[in-house]
């Protein structure tokens, strides 16, 4: 209830678009929080269908690897469920400029300035889409499944994802839960980044305490097609970015920029939408830009997470520089 409260004064204290935005959110997260029950009470309810409550045993088990072996939070999150009863949970608006690969920010009293804004109503997110693109932005729009509230809540599981295979409910649930253990204020892509590092090791080691190391294969085969992609997409982010910065006419960078987005299309076609949009790399990037680097930082803490986060954590303390420093970093135990 403190935490509603902090959120209301931020409501009364906010410009009529903010105003706007945060009625919403309050309004949505309340919906989300009046809609969970304990999933000890999913699961003593003789009406809760059995493939639900196969779910959400196996979300209690990944719930608790997650504590006990992957030294995330252990907390009220995920020890609910609620159903609402539509796709997604909130869907995410990212905006670029048309000639810029850098995303548009927006700033928020807890989070910081994150590279998009998301809406709990799918209609809302629509209408923020067609402001910005009348605005002169590329805008990509998408649905999400989950979402953290970074420890403000306890998070609950939804419908929206309980019904993912076991490796990507435990891929979602790690991820979240990441962001409730170290959060870095403003910088949406080291937060990312981070989140997905861990998810990736919480999978692998996951399936090898469950006994379904045969399982790996397919694994490492997904992300490894997902490097890839995400390789290709910031080579083009990288080209592109050159093009915007030369002296030529406009209408020549777009020619440029639609070139770019062919041979991506060509290679992606069921990956990549149909029209140039710096938006949608943008909305790519901020998840795998710096995987790499926290991957050699785990690797330098030989796996051992406690040290891993731990230097992490000390690098949030360097605020903005906190991704520069990443390339260089060194686990403790190692310097």
């Amino acid at each position: 209830m403190k935490n509603l409260l902090v959120l209301l004064l931020v409501v009364l204290s906010a410009g009529c678009e903010s105003l706007s935005y945060y009625s919403q959110a309050i309004r949505g997260q309340l919906g989300l929080m009046g809609a969970a029950r304990p999933v000890e009470s999913w699961l003593a309810d003789p009406a809760t269908p059995a493939q639900l409550r196969g779910r959400l045993q196996a979300a209690q088990r990944i719930r608790d690897f997650a504590s006990q072996r992957l030294a995330l939070p252990q907390n009220g999150s995920y020890s609910s469920y609620a159903d609402l009863g539509r796709p997604y949970v909130v869907w995410n608006v990212y905006a670029a400029p048309r000639l810029a690969v850098e995303p548009k920010q927006e700033c928020f009293p807890f989070t910081g300035c994150v590279s998009y804004r998301g809406f709990f109503s799918e209609e809302e997110a629509r209408s923020q889409a067609a402001r910005l693109r009348s605005q002169g932005y590329d805008v990509y729009l998408g649905g999400v499944p989950a979402y953290s509230t970074l420890g403000w809540f306890d998070d609950p599981l939804l419908s929206t994802f309980i019904q993912y295979p076991d490796v990507q409910l435990a891929r979602l649930v790690f991820h979240e839960l990441a962001h409730q253990r170290i959060y870095l204020k403003g910088d949406t892509t080291f937060n990312e980044s981070f989140a997905v590092t861990v998810e990736e090791e919480g999978v692998k080691r996951w399936l090898e305490a469950e006994g379904r190391s045969g399982e790996l294969e397919a694994m490492r085969a997904a992300r490894l097609r997902r490097q890839e992609f995400a390789l290709r997409v910031a080579q083009t982010r990288e080209r592109l970015a050159t093009v915007f910065q030369e002296k030529i006419p406009q209408a020549e960078m777009l020619v440029r920029k639609a070139e770019e987005w062919e041979k991506l299309r060509r290679d992606y076609p069921t990956l990549v939408p149909a029209e140039p949009n710096n938006a949608y790399l943008v909305s790519i990037a901020l998840y795998t830009q710096l995987v790499p680097q926290f991957e050699r930082l785990l690797a330098a803490c030989n796996g051992e997470l406690g040290e891993f986060y731990g230097r992490v954590e000390a690098l949030t303390a360097g605020k903005r520089a906190a991704r520069e420093a990443l390339t260089s970093a060194e686990c403790r135990q190692t310097s």
